[in-house]
């Protein structure tokens, strides 16, 4: 029997390194850079974040299909998502609306189906009436299927309040945690 080159022996842990990290991006995380300051300061530009997308169901590529996942979004995550105005790149901010609710700014304050929302990581960021979705004193109902985020930088953040829902088959992940930069190591609330 011959023995394998050393070159060969090269190649064929490249491939089989790519495809087991390809197969890992695509089905369980990924790691995103953070460009603005739209979600200070939960995130800070320059922060490296890994997100999960096996807790929602990763989707299954070249296809519309999504893998069963551990739970639907909640209210409060962060989560990565394609915009419906911009389908080129993946944007980063906090699920505040679910499909089916009643929604509210007035005052810097979330109202959800009538009520305060108390909850902190929502209740601690002041939020700007602005934008076609986000209009003093209108009330808004998310449509079935549909997502309503916001950033936590509401003053400089380009979120639902001006280009609408986002569509729960959009949905990447959840943002799990801050790996770099070394001072901020973290999960992320």
């Amino acid at each position: 029997m011959a023995k394998k080159s050393a070159l060969r022996e090269w190649i064929e842990s490249i491939i089989i390194a790519a495809c087991l990290a390809t197969f890992i991006r695509t089905f369980f995380f990924q790691i995103y850079k953070i460009p603005t300051t739209s979600m200070i300061p939960t995130l800070k530009p320059g922060d490296k974040i890994f997100v999960s997308k096996l807790i929602y169901g990763p989707k299954v590529p070249f296809t519309s299909l999504r893998i069963h996942g551990f739970r639907k979004p909640q209210r409060g995550e962060v989560i990565v998502f394609i915009p419906p105005h911009d389908r080129t790149k993946a944007y980063i901010k906090r699920l505040i609306g679910l499909p089916g609710d009643h929604l509210l700014i007035k005052d810097g304050n979330i109202y959800i189906n009538g009520k305060l929302v108390t909850d902190p990581r929502i209740a601690n960021h002041y939020y700007y009436n602005q934008g076609e979705y986000g209009k003093r004193e209108e009330e808004i109902i998310i449509p079935p299927g549909k997502y309503f985020v916001l950033g936590d930088n509401s003053l400089s953040s380009l979120d639902s309040r001006f280009w609408g829902f986002v569509d729960q088959k959009d949905i990447v992940g959840k943002a799990i945690f801050i790996w770099w930069p070394l001072s901020r190591i973290g999960m992320i609330e």
